[in-house]
């Protein structure tokens, strides 16, 4: 076993833990459809805008670390979905299934010897593969933690 597996294992394990906090997957379930189009007053955003704007922010962060043709997305517009709701429930659950794909996807890139991690990303400009995977991270739980909040204020967060 090579020495730097159990730290790209905790990388990968840093994507969707819950030692701190809930899950993405754990914030997700349940909110039930009538909800998910919801902004509370006083907050910008509903369920669907902030699980949407997970998404493309962690699809576009694996995109820049496996495309050499990668090409930067127009902030905000490219990063928030424009309606405050799905257009229909499979919309929503194919959301969450490209997020669970993408996030695969980047465990697979912690994961694998032939990536070096702290190797600079080749088309970007110092960025290492390490820092992607952090901010993917750091990302997504910084966003659930809204969702959780979201859900508490529209009434639709049941505390374990």
């Amino acid at each position: 076993m090579s020495a730097d597996v159990p730290f790209r294992e905790q990388i990968a394990r840093l994507l969707d833990w819950e030692d701190a906090h809930v899950s993405f997957d754990t914030a997700v379930a349940g909110i039930p459809p009538d909800f998910r189009g919801r902004q509370p007053p006083g907050l910008p955003y509903s369920p669907w805008q902030l699980l949407e704007h997970i998404r493309r922010t962690q699809h576009d962060i694996l995109e820049f670390c496996r495309n050499s043709r990668y090409q930067e997305l127009e902030w905000p517009a490219d990063y928030w979905p424009p309606l405050p709701a799905p257009a229909s429930a499979a919309e929503w659950d194919a959301c969450i299934s490209r997020f669970a794909d993408d996030r695969e996807a980047l465990r697979r890139l912690a994961l694998d010897p032939k990536t070096d991690l702290t190797a600079p990303i080749p088309h970007g400009t110092g960025q290492t593969y390490l820092r992607e995977l952090v901010l993917a991270a750091d990302h997504t739980t910084y966003h659930v933690g809204e969702l959780v909040v979201v859900r508490r204020l529209l009434g639709i967060w049941k505390s374990a």
